[in-house]
């Protein structure tokens, strides 16, 4: 598996990746509109022109994509897809990691996810992610913000 930056070229594809990827939260939070499934292909585009947009390829597939988009010195984290038949196998935590090295000049990466999304809470408490603060949405979903902090330490000498 070999992860690269996205071009717009890849923009259908990824969208393609993004919908089949969420399909099951839609499912686990009983709505069908939540922005993943209803971003167009223009606006998917036009993030891939703007923002850090990687995808993860095995062979000629593209198998995950994240994205990222610097804010001050802060990455804000989105859009961490992967193929419902690669899910398990490392894709996401390649993608993240090489998200971290690719935007070397945060001091932080923010993401959210639902409370109801425990795979992804469960990765994101592995790379060192942690929990800032919830937001209710409404009856069935609330957000759980979460950041990680690079070790900025000097190596021991």
């Amino acid at each position: 598996m070999a992860i690269e930056r996205a071009v717009a070229q890849d923009a259908g594809e990824i969208l393609t990746l993004q919908r089949a990827a969420y399909v099951a939260e839609a499912q686990l939070y009983g709505d069908p509109y939540i922005p993943p499934l209803v971003e167009s292909l223009e606006q998917l585009r036009k993030t891939v022109e703007t923002a850090v947009v990687l995808k993860a390829l095995d062979g000629g597939r593209i198998v995950g994509s994240v994205r990222g988009r610097l804010s001050g010195t802060t990455c804000l984290v989105g859009r961490l897809v992967v193929a419902p038949d690669r899910q398990g196998q490392g894709v996401g935590t390649a993608l993240l990691r090489a998200l971290h090295e690719a935007v070397p000049e945060a001091e932080a990466f923010d993401l959210f996810t639902g409370h109801l999304s425990e795979g992804n809470l469960r990765l994101y408490r592995r790379l060192g992610y942690r929990e800032t603060h919830r937001e209710r949405m409404d009856d069935h979903l609330t957000l759980i913000y979460l950041r990680r902090q690079p070790d900025r330490s000097p190596p021991p000498r």
